[in-house]
Formats: C-alpha cells, structure tokens, sequence
C-alpha cells in the first residue's frame, strides 16, 4: 500500500476530522477567552488592586544600557510575573469552560445510553428443542 493512500485513509477517518474542526474551534475560543481576560476581567482587577496593569507588573533585574544620545543600547532583564498571572487566568478560564462542555456532551451521552431499547426477541427454537419438548409433554400425559 502506498504511503499517499494510507495517509488519504487515516486522514478521511471521522475522528481525525472530528479532531481537526476541535484543534481550529479551540484556538479560536481561546482567543476569545484571552481577550475577555485582558480587556473585561483583569482590568477591574487592577482597579481594585490600586490600578495596577499586569501585563506591566515585573521584576527588572538588569537596567536597560542607554548609548550616548540617550536610546537604549541594551534592553533591559526582567521577570514578568503579571503576564504570568494573566495567562494563568486565562488557562483556568479556558479549562473551566473545556471542563463543562465536556460535562454537558457526557450528560447527553448517558441521557441516550439509558433510553431502553425494545427487549430482542426470545430465539427460534431449533428442530431438536421442539422434538425435545413434545417428548416431554407425553411424558408428562402418561404420567
């Protein structure tokens, strides 16, 4: 089998499309999800926190080198806890939204399991079982 019509195969397969059209809808809310954290959630945030901005929270830990006319020639190092902060936000977010879709779809999922099916039918008895049980019911007339 060629390599072209395997890959064609396992491309074509359901779950792999599934995962696909999931990957380009889950970057997508996650952008979404960032935006509703850095420009709704964190900025009310910051304001009760004495207007603070968190992108801009760090620790500088080497000053910026400036030349002789003033602009910098080296950038400064620094630790930029605050981004940290609201990425992490943003990651609970998007988990805590992940987490409860995945809920719902399972609650769905039982909610058709537990639907009962109509019982299958008893099997046809075969030649022998039905021989056997005329013998039977003789058996029991004679007695």
């Amino acid at each position: 089998m060629s390599v072209v019509k395997e890959f064609k195969e396992f491309a074509m397969r359901g779950n792999v499309v599934d995962m696909a059209v999931g990957i380009i809808i889950g970057g997508a809310f996650g952008k979404i999800i960032s935006s509703v954290v850095s420009d709704v959630i964190m900025p009310p945030i910051g304001l009760l926190l004495g207007g603070v901005k968190f992108t801009d929270l760090k620790i500088i830990l080497k000053e910026p080198i400036l030349d002789a006319s003033g602009a910098v020639a080296t950038e400064a190092v620094s630790v930029n806890y605050g981004n940290f902060i609201q990425v992490t936000v943003d990651f609970l977010i998007i988990a805590m939204a992940i987490f409860m879709m995945i809920k719902a779809m399972n609650s769905m999922k039982k909610k058709e399991v537990e639907v009962p099916a109509a019982p299958p039918a008893p099997p046809v008895p075969t030649k022998e079982e039905v021989l056997l049980a005329e013998i039977r019911d003789l058996l029991k007339v004679k007695k």
